[in-house]
């Protein structure tokens, strides 16, 4: 996995493979989030992003961008594993960062209402809209 690109991990997908990415990020983004929250500089536009992707008017290729990215961020297996303290989750924050470069412009103020709802509200505010 130490070849594969950004670019690769954050093709949007067809859409089954946005559907899966789905239903994976929906899973896993909570539990995820909370260990990793002391490790990423932006938790604010990780959560925003999150309520970005499941945004039905959000249009489907920065869904597509978007759910790449966490599916990435909440995938037990990557290429540097999570478990290692301080630098388990830099590739997580480098594919993130690239996601936002590219759809920055679409990260609306009701998605980072919605984080800043859920993590004023932690944990119980941490829900999918």
């Amino acid at each position: 996995m130490d070849d594969v690109k950004f670019g690769e991990i954050l093709l949007p997908g067809d859409e089954d493979t946005q559907s899966r990415r789905e239903q994976t990020v929906r899973k896993k983004f909570w539990p995820t989030f909370k260990k990793a929250v002391r490790q990423i500089p932006f938790t604010r536009d990780v959560v925003a992003a999150f309520y970005c992707a499941m945004d039905p008017q959000t249009p489907t290729r920065v869904r597509g961008v978007l759910l790449a990215a966490l599916a990435y961020f909440v995938m037990p297996i990557d290429m540097i594993p999570d478990v290692f303290a301080v630098i388990g989750f830099s590739d997580d924050i480098a594919v993130l960062s690239a996601a936002f470069a590219m759809v920055s412009r679409h990260l609306q103020p009701r998605h980072y209402e919605a984080a800043d709802r859920a993590l004023a509200d932690k944990p119980e505010g941490m829900k999918t809209i």
